[in-house]
């Protein structure tokens, strides 16, 4: 995807149950040169409502939600558009959670501890198409590192990765679904800690998973 011009201005939906969370990234975020907030709401179902009329750029979504989740909510906003961005703003630092929200579609995942400065770096990020973890959230994937090494699967997507292959490409070739697809580059990014795609290729290398 190509980087977002300088002057685009990139509109933003705020999910958050709670009101002073919002009010306080709403204000803040307006203050930025290049944002817009178009709506801030509470809970999941109006998050996907909202999506569907106002369809933003990004998406600021907290994790833990009263009703629809977070993760539930992820996936029915990605099944709404699957182009739209997604921010994971949340104060839980479980890597299971930050796990979870990657392989569901999230295209990034800071803690509420982030700096202001961090936040619009992560938010423009994710705009342009790049998937973003904050330093603190890699701390706390290696520290609770489950099992790393790639499954058979997910080898065979990092060779056709290196090639440059897209979703629907590398579905194609292996007889899955675009979305599985989708499924093994989150499940990929997450273990090789990667923020994208060329990330992901990098460290297959200098992990030994690819050959010159």
């Amino acid at each position: 995807m190509a980087a977002t011009p300088r002057h685009q201005t990139l509109s933003l939906l705020l999910v958050d149950d709670h009101a002073v969370v919002r009010s306080g990234l709403a204000n803040m975020l307006s203050t930025q040169p290049g944002f817009r907030v178009l709506a801030e709401v509470g809970d999941g179902e109006a998050a996907v409502e909202a999506v569907r009329t106002l369809s933003p750029d990004v998406v600021l979504l907290d994790l833990v939600m009263p009703g629809m989740g977070g993760i539930d909510c992820l996936r029915r906003l990605k099944e709404v558009n699957r182009d739209l961005k997604v921010l994971m703003l949340t104060s839980s630092d479980i890597g299971s959670d930050v796990r979870a929200a990657i392989s569901a579609g999230a295209d990034g995942y800071v803690t509420k501890t982030v700096s202001s400065v961090e936040l619009i770096d992560a938010i423009r990020a994710v705009a342009r198409g790049s998937r973003w973890l904050s330093e603190e959230v890699k701390r706390l994937l290696d520290e609770s590192e489950p099992a790393t090494e790639l499954t058979p699967r997910e080898r065979e997507v990092l060779q056709l990765l290196r090639k440059g292959m897209s979703n629907p490409d590398i579905g194609s070739l292996l007889g899955i679904t675009p979305r599985t697809a989708k499924a093994h580059v989150a499940a990929l990014l997450v273990k090789l800690q990667a923020q994208d795609r060329a990330e992901a290729v990098a460290r297959g290398f200098e992990r030994g998973l690819l050959r010159p």
